[in-house]
């Protein structure tokens, strides 16, 4: 039966070049499970990190935009598995609900109406909140049993704690861990889940970011993690595309696969591992993939 959910899918930027595994694998979960996920059409930039470091009306013009967008083509929620482009959208929901005469300012800026009528969801909360962990787990076929993972939220995802709503304890979030352990893998307990990656870091001061990466994977490491789960385009390219830098820098043989939520929601429905876009990784999860889910000899 399909879940009726008025829902537009906003796949931002990230999602439509370096992280089009996230989107693959996104939109292969979704039709498992029955459940429309529209495109908002003509959807824009939200500005992620570069428009509120440069003009405070363009950082709101342009998530404001997105929603406007939304709400005038007939849908009650959004739905954005980007964390930077969830976080533009709290921001702005958030602003506008502290001062409602900025929406007449950015009204006037965008020349569009919007009546805040929008929920926003992350693709974490529309899994728990809107699916649900039951539904979840009713279409799995190969429970992820074997597989120990951790669960990395990195910063946009539960701050800053007046914006983000996603999980009320912003130090030690659980709710990704719930969908990980939906699926049957193991959620381990660590200390790094929402210690920052470096973020744009990787490109301005990559000793820095190097340093922050290296951190957490060694710490994943530490408590014996097959893989690492995130939800944030900006997280996986840190610590998959540089982690054989970081690797090198710090002397280390690391081979820690990142995965993102979907996929590993996407290996527990039985999705294929090129349709899921798991081969799109520079680190690549074949192997584990291969031991820990399609075979049952996994420990």
């Amino acid at each position: 039966m399909t879940i009726k959910m008025n829902t537009g899918y906003y796949p931002g930027c990230s999602t439509h070049g370096t992280a089009q595994e996230f989107d693959l694998s996104t939109k292969a979960v979704c039709k498992k499970l029955d459940i429309k996920i529209p495109e908002i059409e003509e959807w824009i930039c939200c500005g992620a990190s570069p428009a509120h470091q440069t003009n405070e009306d363009l950082s709101l013009a342009l998530p404001y935009t997105v929603l406007a967008l939304a709400e005038s083509q007939g849908f009650d929620r959004v739905l954005s598995p980007c964390a930077a482009c969830y976080s533009r959208l709290k921001f702005v929901e958030k602003e506008l609900e502290k001062e409602p005469a900025l929406n007449d300012r950015i009204k006037e800026i965008t020349g569009k109406d919007y009546d805040r009528k929008i929920t926003i969801r992350h693709i974490l909360d529309f899994f728990v909140k809107d699916v649900s962990l039951e539904k979840i787990k009713k279409n799995i076929t190969t429970p992820l049993t074997s597989l120990k993972a951790v669960s990395y939220y990195g910063c946009l995802l539960t701050r800053p704690r007046d914006v983000a709503d996603l999980d009320p304890d912003t130090e030690n979030p659980t709710i990704m861990d719930k969908v990980v352990e939906s699926t049957g893998a193991r959620s381990i307990y660590w200390p790094y889940k929402v210690e920052c990656c470096g973020a744009g870091l990787g490109v301005t001061q990559p000793k820095i970011a190097f340093r922050l990466i290296n951190e957490i994977l060694l710490t994943a490491e530490d408590v014996e993690a097959d893989c690492i789960i995130v939800a944030c385009p900006l997280c996986h390219a840190n610590l998959d595309m540089k982690q054989a830098q970081v690797a090198r820098e710090y002397n280390k043989n690391y081979n820690l696969p990142v995965i993102y939520i979907t996929q590993l929601i996407g290996l527990a429905f039985g999705i294929g591992y090129r349709e899921l876009g798991l081969h799109k990784h520079l680190v690549s999860p074949l192997n584990l993939i291969n031991k820990k889910v399609y075979s049952k000899e996994g420990s």
